[in-house]
């Protein structure tokens, strides 16, 4: 298979152990170019490891890897100019310029500094190119964390929680910019502690834990078919228990201090029909983070 054909990465039966520890245990997953693809899962569940193994930072024990049709292990020099890789702990040249630092990055692939430029536009840094790494905030050097991995144009690009630690703002502000890089056709593997974001930008995601793939669906299909339906929220003192529990369609009712009765039901239309007055009534739609939750019985972290 050439780097030009089928699906961008293929994972076959891989494992990997850490004395008695089974960090990956003989996970298959294929992803297709072009694919904005989450790999989610609490500490320990295997990410990391799953990720380095891609990357050809480590050698499975067993099953095979591929990326762009070629083994990525071990360290593959014709492989490593066609990907691209922003971690939590980016190094920067931090006496340099966000554009200088981009001109150093482009030059050790051999790029013009034309690619900085083109770089710091796709992030939408442009404007703060010229100020000293040192003094650029959070959510702009999780940009040019992302920027220095787009730099010379890979077609496979690793992003590590590049939101983490930001305040809402920036991660709003970053969140728009995954949407656009989104929009150009890379490959991208995403892992995040935010939910919300995996199920706005993902196409798919995998659920791990214990080294174990648990789900993987789109964000849209694993929400469909999870059965978790929605969540009506109803003011306190609008019914009794009792009357919760009898209105037709409701499958669940739980009491929840400061917000009231909150109804489950996969019946929403017939939940709210038979409510009548709705008034304050606040609809909870199921989301990704109900379906993690649901399968892994812990908070994404």
């Amino acid at each position: 298979m050439s780097s030009t054909d089928g699906p961008a990465i293929v994972l076959d039966a891989v494992s990997k152990s850490y004395g008695e520890v089974r960090a990956v245990d003989e996970i298959t997953i294929s992803i297709g170019r072009g694919e904005f693809f989450g790999l989610l899962g609490p500490n320990g569940a295997g990410k990391t490891t799953l990720i380095e193994m891609i990357e050809g930072l480590r050698v499975p024990d067993s099953g095979s890897v591929t990326v762009l049709g070629m083994s990525p292990a071990p360290r593959n020099l014709k492989l490593l100019p066609l990907i691209g890789v922003q971690t939590q702990g980016s190094a920067f040249f931090t006496r340099l310029t966000a554009r200088e630092h981009l001109v150093t990055v482009a030059a050790l692939y051999g790029l013009p500094p034309a690619a900085a430029e083109r770089a710091l536009e796709l992030v939408g840094l442009t404007g703060s190119g010229d100020v000293r790494v040192t003094n650029i905030s959070g959510g702009q050097r999780q940009r040019l964390a992302i920027a220095s991995a787009l730099v010379h144009d890979p077609q496979v690009i690793f992003l590590d929680e590049p939101t983490a630690a930001l305040d809402p703002q920036a991660r709003r502000d970053l969140g728009a910019m995954l949407r656009k890089l989104k929009a150009t056709g890379k490959t991208i593997v995403y892992t995040t502690h935010h939910l919300d974001e995996a199920q706005g930008l993902c196409d798919r995601v995998a659920i791990l834990t214990g080294g174990r793939v648990l789900a993987l669906d789109s964000p849209r299909e694993l929400i469909a078919s999870s059965g978790i339906g929605t969540r009506l929220v109803v003011p306190a003192g609008r019914l009794t228990l009792l009357e919760a529990e009898e209105l037709d369609g409701v499958d669940r009712v739980d009491v929840v201090a400061d917000e009231g009765i909150v109804l489950h039901t996969t019946q929403t239309a017939r939940v709210l029909a038979a409510l009548g007055d709705l008034d304050d009534v606040e609809t909870r739609p199921a989301t990704l983070e109900d379906v993690y939750l649901e399968l892994t019985g812990a908070p994404q972290a």
